[in-house]
């Protein structure tokens, strides 16, 4: 029988979550639960790498212009990012695959997301984050690159912002 690492089941269960549509709390799972190393490639053509996010709570967000469930969780993902980013909070959204780069632009311009903005060309961060093919999917990733926590669909934002003020506090 093969022998499976406590990193794999908690790989496992974030990618079992994607198929079932829950929300997965990691708590079980030690630390080995490490954000994938991946880098993302921003509007600007600068780039963020997973490790750039130690040190921050940072919430990773894959979402599509095209979702009506992104559009409409968007003004929330920017009221908790202005609520808690002087305090070592930040956000990434990553654009899937299938977004037109020019409805992305035009959805952050018009919107004028305060937050860093990714796009997923070839669906290899999709694909490191467990296969995401549902949006919007989010990560809460802690201060020492750890995947707190996963939603699928809109967070519950009042617990969502429980859990960022718990995770601030953590030295």
């Amino acid at each position: 029988m093969k022998k499976i690492s406590p990193g794999a089941v908690c790989r496992r269960l974030l990618a079992g979550a994607l198929v079932l549509g829950g929300v997965v709390y990691l708590a079980g799972c030690s630390g080995a639960q490490a954000a994938p190393e991946t880098t993302f490639v921003l509007l600007d053509g600068s780039k963020q790498t997973t490790s750039d996010m130690k040190g921050k709570v940072t919430l990773v967000n894959f979402w599509a212009t095209s979702c009506v469930t992104c559009v409409a969780e968007m003004p929330k993902l920017v009221s908790t990012f202005n609520k808690y980013q002087a305090q070592g909070y930040d956000t990434l959204a990553v654009a899937m695959r299938y977004d037109p780069p020019s409805y992305v632009v035009n959805y952050v311009q018009t919107r004028q997301l305060p937050f860093k903005v990714a796009i997923d060309n070839t669906g290899a961060n999709a694909k490191a984050w467990g296969d995401v093919q549902l949006t919007p999917t989010t990560f809460l990733v802690n201060k020492r690159g750890q995947i707190v926590k996963q939603f699928v669909g809109e967070p519950d934002f009042a617990a969502l912002h429980q859990l960022i003020e718990k995770l601030l506090a953590e030295t």
